[in-house]
């Protein structure tokens, strides 16, 4: 929430103009009045004047005095604070840097809650409605739905940006009876931890193979791509019913493109959302591993270093409700202005719109190095160092400074430890399940190359330096309209294609 400040630079010729006015409209009122007595006393009424005069001299030279000494004034004292060898100048570069980061912030990054909180309503009643029709559908010898959804990501932790459009839902499936999940070996070929899907069964002989088992060096594991295959089919088999009970409500459709998550299109008939946003909700298959731990299928991105078998059977872990939790104890934490969930949304804001004047491939990395995730984590990282109490929303510009410096060093060691995974410095009111204690720390950065990490690094440093500059250039409405006509451009193809299958 923005704080109006006092404009000294204004206020003192304005109370000065003021004064001015309402004794000139004195004057004009008595001069009436006081006819008889000049008549009578001239004496009296010269003595009069001479002192109106003598007042109104010294009520000038006083708001005089008061405005050149003002932090904004252009007397001896603020030609002293501009000096360049005071540290005025840098308190006052900082204030400005911290009013246009707040202007950035207001008009640009934060999401109204009245409209998020109608889109987030309006995804779980569809997203409801989908899964409650496709878990009545089970199969023989197949997974099934276990009737319930997970909502993650920005969206629902509060530091969402732009536009409540998007939203990322895990779908938990449950396993045939007589199987059982057992991840292992933490794997670094990806942006994030991958394991692999080992499935504990009894042995079986004539039995046919369940959906979604593959063979692996004479092991069973549970194959991503197949569950992937079966969940986009069993959910396009429901959506029918779905449709026609929501159709005076909104149009809805599903999207499957190579490489995305199955994405559930809603696009509201009437004034329930506000705006009429068009909304887009990423469907995860998760399998629960207790705990609020799940592993996610993944699209698979086959490599040639690697066997596809072996592709086929890699998962990715998500400990969401654990961040979630971690946000909440930071909350309590820091005071109640606390700037955190602002210095990430503005970081956020501020690599998007960088990104604008880079050129591919460096744009790709850029984003991919500098993700959500990863800056979560960077976040979560700074905090613990503490003291809580710094994280006062006065003190916005050199809280992003020193996230933008941790981040900086992070890249240049080439190491960002995942937040969770063997961390044995997690606060003891944050409490982990044993799997994640266990398990093998993770760099987050694992995947980049060096001179990738020094070239963002290097960028993410000038970024933070030109902000005023990049703010500017990149906000104008012109960038803005491009952005929305390359989004529908791409909406439309999409739908082309889902139409056309």
């Amino acid at each position: 929430m923005s704080v109006y400040r006092l404009n000294l630079r204004v206020f003192w010729p304005l109370v000065t103009g003021l004064c001015t006015a309402l004794l000139c409209l004195f004057q004009v009122l008595s001069r009436s009045s006081s006819r008889a007595a000049e008549e009578s006393a001239p004496w009296a009424s010269g003595s009069l004047a001479l002192l109106k005069c003598s007042a109104l001299l010294l009520l000038l030279g006083y708001l005089l005095l008061r405005y050149c000494a003002s932090p904004g004034g252009d007397g001896a004292g603020g030609a002293a604070r501009r000096s360049p060898a005071s540290g005025g100048e840098i308190s006052s570069s900082r204030r400005r840097r911290r009013r246009l980061l707040e202007h950035f912030h207001e008009q640009q990054l934060r999401l109204s809650p009245h409209v998020l909180g109608h889109s987030k309503a309006h995804v779980s009643l569809i997203v409801g409605e989908l899964v409650r029709a496709a878990r009545a559908q089970p199969g023989p010898l197949a997974l099934t739905l276990r009737g319930d959804f997970v909502q993650v990501g920005s969206a629902y932790e509060q530091h969402k940006i732009r536009s409540p459009d998007c939203f990322d839902i895990l779908v938990p499936l449950r396993l045939p009876p007589r199987l059982e999940l057992e991840p292992r070996c933490c794997l670094g070929s990806g942006p994030g931890p991958r394991f692999l899907g080992a499935l504990k069964a009894p042995p079986r002989r004539s039995q046919a193979r369940a959906g979604g088992e593959a063979e692996l060096a004479g092991q069973s594991h549970l194959s991503a791509a197949l569950v992937l295959r079966w969940f986009q089919g069993h959910l396009q088999r429901c959506l029918g019913a779905v449709r026609y009970r929501l159709q005076e409500r909104c149009r809805i459709s599903l999207s499957a493109c190579p490489g995305l998550p199955l994405t559930l299109h809603i696009l509201p008939r009437s004034d329930y959302v506000c705006c009429h946003l068009s909304m887009a909700v990423r469907l995860i298959p998760a399998i629960p591993l207790g705990d609020s731990l799940y592993l996610l299928a993944l699209q698979p991105k086959p490599k040639p270093a690697a066997s596809p078998s072996k592709l086929e059977a890699i998962w990715g872990l998500n400990v969401s409700k654990h961040e979630q939790r971690m946000l909440g104890w930071l909350k309590e934490q820091t005071p109640l202005n606390s700037c955190h969930l602002t210095c990430l949304q503005i970081i956020k804001g501020l690599r998007d719109l960088s990104s604008r004047g880079l050129q591919q491939p460096f744009c790709t990395h850029w984003r991919r190095v500098l993700s959500s995730y990863i800056l979560k984590t960077a976040l979560f990282s700074l905090m613990l160092r503490g003291p809580m109490q710094a994280w006062e929303e006065q003190f916005l510009v050199e809280r992003l400074e020193d996230l933008v410096m941790f981040l900086r060093d992070c890249l240049q060691k080439r190491v960002l430890m995942h937040f969770f995974l063997g961390n044995a410095s997690l606060p003891e009111a944050v409490t982990v399940p044993k799997f994640l204690k266990e398990s093998t720390p993770f760099n987050l950065l694992s995947e980049f190359d060096a001179p990738t990490l020094d070239l963002v690094a290097f960028q993410l440093l000038n970024t933070w330096n030109q902000a005023p500059k990049i703010i500017r250039k990149y906000s104008n409405q012109k960038y803005w309209r491009r952005s929305s006509v390359l989004c529908k451009h791409i909406s439309d193809s999409s739908r082309q294609e889902l139409h056309s299958n």
